[in-house]
């Protein structure tokens, strides 16, 4: 949790960063760390957003093979294989034998490959990032890289140990790897806006992806297949969706965590089976030792406003971060290049593996979540949380993940009338 590395480092970071997205990387000219230049892949979740990472390792690495893919639900294995086949008939060598369901899954893909994409439900990113870690294996992880204080513990674990063992691991918060992103907080850091005052953040958007429940799914197996709306296995909508605009928001603050926070929250519209025991709305307010406030926002419902903006407002001028544009005393407005940075991500790990000097990315990793964390648990309780109180926390959404089965009794049933109840009551739940 400690202060980020100099603005010298990071210029130098975005330096290279900035040019790796403006070139095709064909690293896979370069010899692999291990002697081969090929790196085997595998995926640890096949939703939506776990073969898009396979797909951008495939594509910026001719070298990469995809060998092995888990998922809970064994359906969706064989229909992304299908599909990523497709798309990189020369690149996806997955054969039956490497398809993997179940809760253990995992531990098959970690023996199977050299680099681990993980990308499941966000309850077991730490835990299964640390057991690749201690496999030996390179690692990268969707985030948000934990939902909870026993979580992040774990990341902190994973990240230490990776440092020693010289293994990647990459992050999936690619704000830091966007080129316009870079270059509007390296200005915000040159006091181009002056002395940020207050920082708006807003992830207003439709709820996540909805699945309706297949013939013969068990109740836990159907909360995993939905997983994005059950609190147990996502940590809800702050750690989700906000992630990404609180991470930008203390890369802008130079890393410096909170002092404290206050939230509020609940579900007004989002009622069914399909819709869990998450809340459809939430507001924070993340104060700084400087003075600094951070007000965020972050919504889950049809029909209604929708806005993903970063907004720096400072002493000399205001920065909409997401838009590359700067008003007020020294307007400016990004003209460079645009690159993926879904991409950029995976191709800054893969050739750092490659050139023998693997990245680690757990620094900012623990600190952003836990922001997002830390608010979530304020909109749920009703109290004012302070960051030294939530870093000193062991709080874990029940069960652990090293502990979930099939077998084992659901961790929210729904009522007679297929509607789960909201996980929390603000003012009568208490956790930490």
């Amino acid at each position: 949790m400690s202060t980020s590395a100099t603005r010298r480092d990071f210029l130098k970071t975005s330096a290279a960063v900035t040019a790796a997205a403006l070139v095709n990387l064909q690293v896979s000219q370069m010899a692999h760390a291990a002697g081969s230049d090929i790196i085997k892949i595998g995926m640890v979740g096949c939703g939506g957003r776990c073969p898009g990472a396979a797909i951008n390792s495939m594509s910026v690495d001719k070298g990469v093979r995809l060998v092995a893919m888990c998922d809970i639900v064994p359906a969706r294995v064989k229909a992304q294989r299908a599909s990523l086949k497709q798309q990189k008939p020369d690149q996806v060598m997955v054969d039956d034998d490497h398809c993997f369901d179940g809760f253990d899954g995992y531990k098959k893909v970690i023996d199977s490959c050299d680099v681990v994409l993980i990308a499941n439900a966000a309850k077991f990113h730490p835990f299964h990032a640390k057991a690749a870690i201690e496999a030996g294996k390179h690692v990268f992880v969707e985030k948000p890289h934990a939902i909870d204080p026993y979580g992040i513990k774990m990341l902190n674990a994973a990240a230490s140990l990776a440092k020693e063992k010289k293994l990647g691991l990459a992050s999936g918060l690619h704000s830091r790897h966007d080129p316009r992103y870079i270059e509007a907080i390296k200005r915000i850091h040159d006091g181009q806006i002056g002395e940020i005052i207050s920082i708006e953040e807003n992830f207003l958007r439709s709820p996540y992806q909805l699945y309706q429940r297949q013939p013969g799914m068990g109740e836990i197996q159907y909360q995993c297949s939905n997983q994005y709306h059950f609190v147990w296995l996502s940590g809800d909508d702050v750690p989700q969706s906000l992630v990404h605009n609180m991470d930008r928001a203390t890369w802008a603050l130079k890393e410096q965590p909170p002092v404290k926070c206050h939230g509020m929250g609940g579900r007004s519209t989002s009622i069914g089976e399909v819709y869990g025991n998450v809340f459809d709305h939430h507001g924070v307010v993340y104060e700084y030792a400087n003075g600094v406030r951070v007000y965020a926002f972050c919504r889950t419902i049809d029909g209604c406003y929708g806005n993903a903006d970063s907004i720096v407002l400072g002493s000399k001028g205001q920065c909409y971060v997401t838009h590359g544009r700067i008003v007020g005393q020294t307007p400016w407005v990004y003209k460079g290049e645009d690159a993926n940075p879904y991409d950029i991500e995976h191709a800054v790990l893969l050739k750092s593996i490659r050139a023998g000097n693997p990245v680690n990315n757990g620094d900012y990793m623990a600190r952003s979540t836990l922001v997002t964390i830390m608010g979530q648990l304020s909109c749920y309780t009703g109290e004012e949380m302070r960051w030294d109180r939530v870093v000193k926390s062991d709080f874990a959404y029940a069960p652990k993940p090293e502990d979930c089965t099939f077998e084992m009794e659901p961790p929210v049933k729904p009522g007679p009338d297929k509607v789960y109840p909201v996980f929390a009551t603000p003012g009568r739940t208490k956790l930490l």
